[in-house]
């Protein structure tokens, strides 16, 4: 049977240790909530109650059960009232000396049988634990940010933490209502490890002005549905956290290049440019704390493009299913289209006779898009639009037309594609017509992936590295990320539903553009794409599909 945890010591109430006491005493556990002086612990003590009487006005909380919650909280200074606690769980900064020497307290003065917890997000829990004469009741116990509601724990044990002891601690997230992810002592652990690659890519492709800071986040918004954009996400996190966690995993990790935190990024935490709690990041807020945006010199003027007319006629270049798609979506809108079969994938030359030929199919495909107003070259997120932009002839008037998130008729989002030909008033008259058929549109350079996919693919591609080298389990991974960090789908379900041959060639594409060792391909991608299980389309990818 599984040890009962009836008192439970929580040691810093920032925002997460609050969070993680609230937790607690909604289920019923008495709760010693300690800090290192009395300012510190009246500051606490407010978190929590803030936090309670939002969820009483919200209705998630009834104010006689908020009136019970507090009474099961005792409020101390210094970790002399943690002496008969049966857990204790430090919430402090994320400093590794800092979390030994209060490990090593906490050794002192709790119970000989007390478990010791550390909510570490990317330190070593190894490196914890041994600060202490107890190293076999220590554990990791991650909570997500706002602990009351996001319903994941990483359970993280180290390779001399009790068996008994694991299973005590995952009986006890059971209680909490929570759904504990066992693993072992890595670098991020799931989450923050697939997490903060992507964050940190985010930063580089803004810093490199490849896409501005809000066409980024809404490309990941609209276009793949995640509850927040990573700039925004960010600046939620606190960009020194973001740094720390960076650093740690880099150096714990084998030095990947995809958590190399980004220049950009060290140079804003020098500046105190932290994010929403200094009152500037990415983004601009109204005060310290406040998650209301101000404007800045950097925010888009409303109705920018509202002057130039929505094309009227447009050319789509393209011969694929994508294509056809996207000038059928127009043609329904009531768009008059020209849809010209693809003259850059005509080989530049031939023998004979071929080479005539090639030359005809670029003639007419001129002559065609002579009278349209705008030409757009529909197709996947691995294909140059500039190759085609050239063999139009009318370079300065293409863009790419990227739908993302599924068919025209159904994409939120739309990728207006540049390239180093294409004019503005080509990339407006695109958002003019983006705009005329209902669809949010964001505009990026001609590089494989665009702003969606090459951001979305090479987490995904982390994803199945991770599985590959026995981490941990798909079922669990694909929880990690829907329950730590809300996504809608974890990435085995989306790479099952996108088709892992899709996966895989934008991959290849973006690893082509960039040749780093992080982002090539992950063998068991490859490897599942040569068996012919390429999703749900073919009844089995990373699961199996019936029907």
């Amino acid at each position: 049977m599984a040890r009962e945890f009836k008192t439970v010591g929580v040691v810093g109430l920032g925002t997460m240790g609050a969070g993680i006491v609230e937790v607690f005493a909604r289920n019923g556990v008495d709760v010693v909530a300690v800090e290192v002086d009395g300012a510190a612990l009246d500051k606490g003590r407010a978190n929590l109650t803030a936090s309670t009487d939002r969820a009483v006005a919200r209705g998630k909380l009834d104010p006689a059960d908020r009136d019970a919650l507090h009474a099961r909280v005792t409020f101390a200074v210094g970790l002399d009232a943690l002496r008969d606690v049966d857990l204790a769980v430090e919430a402090v900064p994320e400093r590794l000396d800092l979390k030994r020497r209060l490990l090593a307290e906490l050794d002192r003065v709790c119970p000989p049988g007390a478990v010791l917890a550390t909510n570490t997000s990317s330190l070593s829990v190894t490196e914890i634990a041994v600060a202490t004469e107890r190293p076999g009741q220590v554990i990791g116990l991650h909570f997500f940010n706002p602990a009351p509601v996001m319903r994941l724990v990483e359970v993280i044990s180290t390779v001399v933490t009790a068996p008994e002891v694991a299973r005590d601690v995952q009986s006890l997230c059971a209680r909490l209502g929570k759904v504990g992810v066992s693993v072992t002592d890595r670098a991020g652990f799931i989450a923050n490890a697939l997490l903060f690659g992507y964050l940190n890519q985010a930063i580089g492709m803004y810093e490199a002005g490849y896409a501005s800071r809000e066409d980024i986040d809404a490309a990941m918004q609209q276009g793949h549905g995640l509850p927040m954009g990573p700039l925004t996400l960010l600046d939620l996190i606190g960009l020194d956290t973001a740094y720390q966690v960076l650093e740690t995993m880099y150096q714990r990790g084998g030095h990947d290049r995809r958590h190399a935190a980004a220049p950009l990024l060290r140079q804003m935490v020098t500046a105190g440019l932290l994010g929403r709690k200094s009152g500037q990041g990415f983004y601009t807020y109204q005060a310290p704390g406040s998650s209301r945006l101000a404007p800045d010199d950097l925010t888009p003027v409303a109705g920018a493009e509202a002057g130039e007319p929505a094309p009227r006629t447009v050319g789509v270049v393209g011969s694929g299913t994508v294509a056809t798609d996207v000038a059928e979506f127009l043609t329904a809108a009531g768009v008059d289209v020209v849809a010209v079969a693809d003259p850059g994938g005509v080989p530049a030359a031939g023998p004979g006779d071929q080479a005539v030929r090639d030359q005809a199919v670029r003639d007419q495909a001129v002559r065609d898009l002579a009278a349209v107003d705008l030409v757009v070259v529909a197709g996947p997120s691995t294909a140059p639009v500039i190759d085609v932009a050239m063999a139009t002839g009318r370079p300065a008037d293409v863009v790419g037309l990227h739908f993302v998130g599924g068919p025209a008729a159904q994409a939120r989002l739309v990728e207006v594609v540049r390239t180093v030909r294409t004019s503005p008033t080509a990339v407006r008259a695109a958002h003019q017509l983006c705009a005329a058929l209902g669809r949010t549109a964001v505009t990026c350079g001609d590089r494989a992936g665009f702003i969606a996919d090459a951001l979305l693919l090479p987490y995904l591609n982390d994803a199945v590295r991770m599985l590959e080298s026995n981490y941990s389990t798909a079922d669990d991974i694909d929880a990690a990320m829907k329950l730590g960090c809300g996504y809608p789908a974890g990435p085995f379900e989306l790479l099952d539903t996108v088709g892992l041959d899709v996966a895989l060639a934008v991959q290849t594409a973006i690893h082509r553009e960039l040749p780093e060792p992080g982002l090539a391909p992950a063998p068991l991608l490859r490897n599942l794409v040569t068996a012919g299980r390429l999703g749900r389309r073919t009844g089995g990818g990373f699961r199996d599909h019936a029907g």
